[in-house]
């Protein structure tokens, strides 16, 4: 297994949940971390227990946001990160005519554009190197159709695309991307859902992943020998 020791790395969604979690264990490992989550408090707290960890609040939903925070990125590390995991993401539930407007070009904006913004601003550096790694957290909803996932099945679905067009571009290069889709994960991301599928109710009781599962999953992808390529990972509750 190659050791992260004096790589560096960003991480959205880091203030909580999976995004906390996997911070924690890159900088653990011997990583840089840069931390992006919209709540500063909460950011803040995260860094301080990671050293040499460096917080940044941005909203990804916003391109002048991840734009300001890319450029303080390449500032703060001299460069583009070593390692990028798209993390960040937000999710609901409800059939399609009572999806609003908003909260659809939300979901979409924070799991699908925010992503490809990070990509872009880091890839072009990454590749001329000859070397980087690309971790996207995807969903069992980006092959998976659920009822009241209109937004975030289209979200997670256009980010599998995006990976799989990212593999197959960057092929040769030393560039690797890697796909990381658990099942239902234990984080607050739920604490406001009371049904995973509003036509097929009740809501499942069946048990989740925890988000310790996912950590492992991108430390696992990250610490291959340069030469290997963990395409995708699916991740489910046995």
């Amino acid at each position: 297994m190659s050791s992260l020791s004096g790589r560096t790395a960003v991480v959205t969604g880091a203030s909580r949940g999976i995004g906390a979690g996997i911070a924690k264990a890159l900088g653990e490992q011997g990583a840089r971390v840069v931390l992006i989550a919209r709540n500063e408090a909460k950011l803040k707290e995260r860094a301080s227990e990671i050293k040499g960890s460096i917080p940044i609040a941005a909203d990804v939903s916003e391109p002048a946001s991840v734009e300001r925070a890319a450029t303080r990125i390449v500032a703060e590390l001299k460069g583009a990160p070593d390692i990028l995991v798209n993390n960040a993401g937000i999710f609901s539930v409800a059939v399609a005519e009572e999806t609003r407007p908003d909260q659809f070009v939300d979901t979409i904006n924070t799991n699908l554009v925010a992503p490809f913004l990070f990509v872009r601003a880091f890839l072009g550096e990454m590749k001329q190197r000859g070397r980087g790694h690309i971790v996207t957290i995807g969903s069992v909803a980006d092959r998976t159709i659920y009822s009241g996932n209109a937004a975030y099945s289209a979200a997670k679905f256009g980010l599998r695309a995006v990976h799989e067009v990212l593999r197959a571009e960057l092929r040769g290069t030393g560039v690797r991307t890697s796909l990381i889709s658990p099942a239902a994960t234990n984080t607050d991301i739920w604490k406001d859902v009371t049904v995973t599928d509003p036509v097929n109710k009740p809501h499942s009781k069946r048990p989740m992943l925890e988000p310790d599962d996912v950590v492992r999953a991108v430390v696992f992808a990250l610490t291959q020998p340069a030469d290997v390529n963990i395409d995708e990972l699916r991740l489910s509750h046995s």
